[in-house]
């Protein structure tokens, strides 16, 4: 019989197809096809680059198997299949903690930040993943695309509006879908999906139409982005997805949301924003934001953000590039209002998502850990409870 052997595989439900880990992956292990990203058994060597550069947490997935999955069986999966009853062998007991000192070691630091696999919301609505991938994707036309930041400002970022037509896009707040540029890539293959945050809610960027909005930052030599942000109204656009079933809004009336952000990082709160509004008018008090950009002209949906009523929801802003201030971070924010944070850190109706750039991440831990601290809570323990019932998640790329 042959002994067992550890298989690192990729979470087909939970993956968003930003392709992140096969770029990373510095010996090739990891490949796609229309569907899925998958890892090649026969190449994968454990380095663990790809763990720490996964979003959702997807890539952190193993298991004990007799016989490696091959890439046909990944390329079909829409779940991943259970943990396969292996018999104990002479140096393991075939299950999935069967992995060895060293790859534990290896797993520890690469989840020595706020990384690690996510959990949906329990309240949150089933989401709908993958209906549209490379080979077949849905075709959108663009009702519009607006600056949302000011004009002289460096940070040039679109407010765009696609109609998805009679083609159906179940989305839900804190989906992802992505935008296939047109043409190729230096080297002869066509480009790849840009992931983009849907910002609108699940009824539409309007009630009742089929329709949806995206947040996007033009980027120098970023081919997806220029050709997103140059996109003029009645242009069509093929698009993937919805991706991402984790980072959801939970339909709990009586969960608290700490959405802490920075620039195009607010698309998912916006659309979890106005899904409160449209679905619970009168709940307020539940919502906390605290979104960081270099100067006021630079964050996006700022105007329309001030019209959300204070007691509706609580939002702070931090500015990093203020002429005569001094620099403030989202961390900083967060220390400010350690008040208001710790009593949601002892919440069990708490929830917390972190949307952004990576380099925010160790930040707003070390923000975290400190006010837990003064809580005389230990804020690993915390999180990690957090995470596991579905009330902590974290996007940064």
């Amino acid at each position: 019989m042959n002994k067992p052997l550890k298989q690192h595989l990729i979470d087909p439900e939970i993956c968003i197809r930003c392709y992140t880990c096969e770029m990373t992956c510095p010996i090739e292990a990891i490949t796609h096809n229309d569907d899925n990203v998958v890892v090649d058994a026969d190449k994968c060597n454990f380095c663990m680059d790809c763990i720490p550069v996964c979003p959702t947490g997807s890539i952190d997935e193993w298991r004990v198997v007799a016989e490696p999955y091959s890439l046909d069986e990944q390329f079909g999966w829409e779940e991943l299949p259970a943990q396969e009853d292996i018999a104990p062998s002479a140096d393991g007991d075939g299950s999935m903690e069967a992995l060895d000192d060293a790859m534990a070691a290896l797993l520890a630091e690469a989840h020595s930040g706020a990384g690690g696999k996510s959990v949906a919301p329990k309240s949150a609505s089933k989401a709908t993943v993958n209906l549209y991938n490379l080979g077949k994707p849905v075709i959108a036309t663009v009702q519009g695309n607006y600056r949302l930041t000011a004009e002289d400002s460096d940070a040039d970022v679109r407010h765009i509006i696609l109609d998805f037509g009679a083609a159906p896009m179940p989305a839900l707040e804190g989906q992802s879908v992505g935008i296939i540029p047109p043409g190729e890539t230096a080297d002869g293959k066509p480009h790849l999906p840009r992931l983009y945050s849907v910002s609108s809610p699940r009824d539409g960027e309007r009630p009742g139409y089929n329709n949806m909005s995206l947040t996007v930052k033009r980027e120098p030599h970023g081919v997806a982005s220029n050709y997103v942000c140059d996109l003029k109204k009645g242009d069509q656009v093929r698009v993937t997805g919805p991706f991402g079933s984790t980072f959801l809004l939970p339909s709990d009336p009586d969960a608290e949301l700490l959405m802490i952000c920075t620039g195009t990082g607010s698309a998912p709160f916006r659309g979890f924003t106005m899904r409160r509004q449209r679905e619970m008018p009168t709940n307020k008090g539940k919502l906390t934001l605290v979104f960081g950009a270099r100067k006021q002209g630079e964050l996006p949906y700022f105007g329309p953000l001030k019209k959300v009523p204070d007691d509706y929801m609580h939002k702070v802003f931090a500015f990093s590039r203020l002429d005569d201030q001094p620099k403030q971070y989202v961390q900083d924010k967060l220390r400010e209002e350690k008040e208001r944070v710790a009593a949601l850190l002892r919440s069990d109706k708490a929830y917390i998502y972190i949307c952004g750039k990576k380099e925010m991440e160790q930040g707003v831990e070390e923000a975290l850990a400190d006010i837990a601290r003064g809580e005389s809570l230990e804020w690993k323990t915390v999180r990690d409870r957090m995470r596991e019932e579905g009330r902590y998640h974290v996007e940064t790329y």
